[in-house]
């Protein structure tokens, strides 16, 4: 006899308490797998959850990043525009000042042109001038010359005068310079022994002008040169004649001077 031989029926039934023993525990197993599936489940979602916000996040960085660093190109370009502004600014201010100083010095060169002009301008303009008891218009020129001729008189130069004088009455014939010119013409040819040059000269001034206050010394000086010539009866006549004329002039006096010592 083999010991523990079991038969059949009670194989089967030991089959049976096993399983029925086991039972229990593998339902346990399995529901414990379904709650940990949905545990993992649950999880994967969150780090899902969280990678995606991560991703979101990172990329929310990265477009802030970029934004950040467009604003901050565009906040260098507006500088820099800026920088350029102030440059042209203060270049135009320099421009600005150069003109202001440009404007100055050409109104200074206007107002230094317009003088020059002004004084040139008088050099033509006429001049009052009061001469021998005679006033009348005279351009500047002509007093110019006749002062220059007269200094020359009065420095004993008499040729050279008597050209100067010469020369004046040619140049400005209707002067009013005239008749006191062919006075000083008269005695600058007196002084040179020019006696009848000197007549012709104090007669062509008592003719153009018999009320020139030299008029009366005129008249003298023609009868001390025809004295000079040895023509008494043509001075005397002169003298006689300037007596009528001028009987209260200070030549009168010397007239009667003369004539006593022709008689």
């Amino acid at each position: 006899m083999r010991p523990f031989a079991l038969s059949y029926p009670r194989k089967a039934l030991a089959a049976a308490l096993l399983s029925a023993a086991f039972a229990p525990m593998s339902h346990a197993a399995l529901f414990e797998d379904a709650e940990a599936r949905r545990a993992i489940l649950e999880m994967r979602q969150r780090v899902d959850g969280l990678q995606m916000a991560q991703q979101r996040s990172a990329e929310e960085l990265r477009r802030m990043g970029e934004e950040n660093g467009q604003l901050r190109r565009s906040l260098l370009e507006l500088q820099g525009q800026i920088d350029a502004l102030r440059t042209e600014q203060s270049k135009l201010r320099g421009q600005n000042e150069q003109l202001l100083r440009d404007a100055a010095e050409l109104q200074k060169r206007q107002k230094d042109i317009a003088q020059g002009v002004e004084d040139r301008l008088k050099q033509f303009e006429p001049v009052k001038v009061s001469l021998d008891g005679q006033e009348f218009q005279a351009d500047p020129a002509e007093k110019k010359d006749f002062e220059a001729a007269l200094a020359v008189f009065r420095s004993g130069k008499f040729s050279e005068a008597s050209t100067a004088f010469a020369g004046f009455v040619r140049q400005y014939p209707r002067s009013g310079f005239v008749p006191s010119a062919r006075f000083w013409l008269g005695n600058a040819q007196y002084a040179n022994r020019d006696y009848k040059e000197a007549i012709g000269n104090f007669k062509l001034m008592l003719s153009e002008a018999p009320g020139h206050a030299r008029a009366p010394e005129a008249a003298l000086s023609i009868a001390n040169c025809q004295i000079e010539l040895k023509d008494a009866r043509a001075a005397r006549k002169t003298l006689e004649d300037l007596l009528r004329a001028y009987p209260q002039s200070e030549a009168a006096v010397a007239a009667k001077e003369r004539l006593s010592r022709l008689k």
